[in-house]
């Protein structure tokens, strides 16, 4: 399974492809779509979904993860955040592809196994867990750990499917 994750903004949107292959997970690229504040917000917003879609055309994931919007420093800013938000499950969807989302807190339980870590943590344990030569830049550390929060998600739910369908086929 190819994952795309996504960590949204109106001035970085991070990225980052990973593939699930049994219990490895293996990077592929990341990275940063970065927009020019003093450009009109519909401008920014244009940016992210086109590169967004030429992306997912050129790695043609099976899945696209987005992290939720939990907080921002002021409302306009939550706003913005909240339209490239949008933007992002707009391109996967109109992908046709299945769109996940996870809080942060998700995610950093997920990668580091503690739901306060900070920037710096998520950015060593994606590096070590993809076994990245370097710390990816903080956006697209951050997109790679939606990614693999996903791919631990997917996984676990799909054994927990295994096992009711196993549980119903005994019971008959």
């Amino acid at each position: 399974m190819r994952i795309l994750g996504i960590d949204p903004g109106s001035k970085a949107t991070g990225y980052g492809f990973i593939e699930q292959q049994g219990n490895r997970l293996v990077h592929l690229d990341n990275g940063a779509i970065f927009t020019q504040s003093k450009d009109p917000l519909a401008v920014r917003l244009q940016r992210i979904y086109q590169e967004l879609i030429g992306l997912i055309k050129k790695y043609r994931p099976d899945a696209v993860a987005v992290e939720q919007v939990f907080m921002a420093k002021n409302p306009a800013s939550a706003l913005k955040l909240g339209h490239a938000r949008g933007v992002a499950l707009l391109a996967g969807i109109n992908a046709d592809l299945p769109v996940a989302e996870y809080s942060a807190l998700q995610v950093k339980s997920s990668v580091v196994g503690y739901g306060r870590a900070g920037k710096h943590q998520v950015q060593q344990m994606t590096r070590t867990l993809l076994n990245l030569p370097e710390i990816a830049q903080e956006d697209a550390a951050d997109a790679l750990a939606v990614a693999i929060c996903h791919a631990h998600s997917h996984h676990l739910a799909a054994q927990v499917e295994r096992n009711n369908h196993l549980l119903q086929e005994k019971r008959r």
